[in-house]
């Protein structure tokens, strides 16, 4: 069918907001990777915009050799894997009672986890539960209060209930019991909503931020976030970096070692997108409108 002019209208605006949007999300990220790939003058100079100036990787030779961003990144890749691995695996069992039919009080317990989502104690209350557990300067104290996302669980438990009840029965007569329904039917056909969902709690646990400044003490603790953030407040960061020679400290600025440890930050999350993307559609929509 022909567009209409009202239409073509629509769509033209459309696509002009969405390319605006789209821009002020990259550009940003292009103009740091600029930077921290540019010769050190360039950058002083402002000659670096979209585009390096005298390719080099020297901020990113120095950032390894100069700062803990190796520690960082592996307290970063603990934090993610295991995080999410206990996440996934309470979510699952979170969701999986609640989306049968027959299980005694499901609307209250469904109701009961809803709230949460709703209301929240605070910072002040969310500390001192974290400090009477003893859970400071501890991996606990960032996995435990993020353990469940309820929004996550809802989406999950949506998506067990668009099951058909005949495969279920089917399986029953067969011998299965619960676990095994869960293990050898549920979970295999429901690969595209926990795939989606992993993908929203790695992102989760590897941006952590708040929660690491809140409760580690130690600074051989942070993770990659806390690091940079770090490194950004900093003004005297050059005369910190004690590890490197007078003429490597000569050849850098701040901008590009703190580009190249955004860029550190940001370059995992990105390259495991684009594989998890076509899962959206399948797994959250589908888990978010059915039932």
């Amino acid at each position: 069918m022909k567009a209409t002019f009202g239409e073509k209208v629509f769509y033209g605006v459309n696509y002009a907001i969405l390319a605006l949007i789209g821009l002020s999300c990259i550009l940003p990220m292009i103009h740091i990777l600029a930077l921290s790939l540019s010769d050190a003058q360039a950058v002083v100079s402002g000659r670096v915009v979209f585009w390096p100036v005298n390719v080099t990787i020297e901020s990113y030779r120095n950032l390894i050799v100069g700062t803990d961003v190796v520690n960082a990144f592996k307290n970063n890749v603990i934090l993610t894997v295991v995080g999410t691995a206990l996440s996934m695996a309470c979510t699952i069992i979170a969701a999986y009672p609640l989306s049968r039919r027959d299980m005694y009080g499901r609307r209250f317990f469904t109701l009961a986890i809803v709230f949460t989502m709703l209301f929240s104690g605070g910072i002040i209350p969310h500390y001192l539960v974290i400090k009477s557990l003893g859970l400071l300067n501890s991996y606990g104290a960032i996995w435990l209060p993020g353990l469940v996302s309820v929004f996550n669980m809802l989406v999950l438990k949506t998506y067990f209930e668009s099951m058909p009840l005949e495969m279920e029965e089917a399986a029953r007569i067969d011998g299965c019991n619960e676990w095994r329904l869960l293990l050898r039917i549920v979970l295999p056909l429901s690969l595209p909503v926990l795939a989606a969902l992993t993908l929203f709690y790695a992102v989760g646990f590897w941006n952590q931020f708040m929660n690491v400044l809140l409760f580690m003490n130690d600074p051989s603790k942070y993770n990659l976030t806390v690091m940079v953030q770090q490194m950004i407040r900093s003004q005297s960061m050059l005369q910190e970096l004690a590890n490197l020679q007078p003429e490597d400290i000569m050849n850098m600025t701040p901008e590009t070692i703190k580009s190249a440890g955004v860029i550190v930050m940001l370059v995992p999350m990105l390259v495991i997108y684009p594989f998890l993307q076509k899962y959206f559609v399948k797994g959250v929509m589908i888990g978010a409108i059915k039932g």
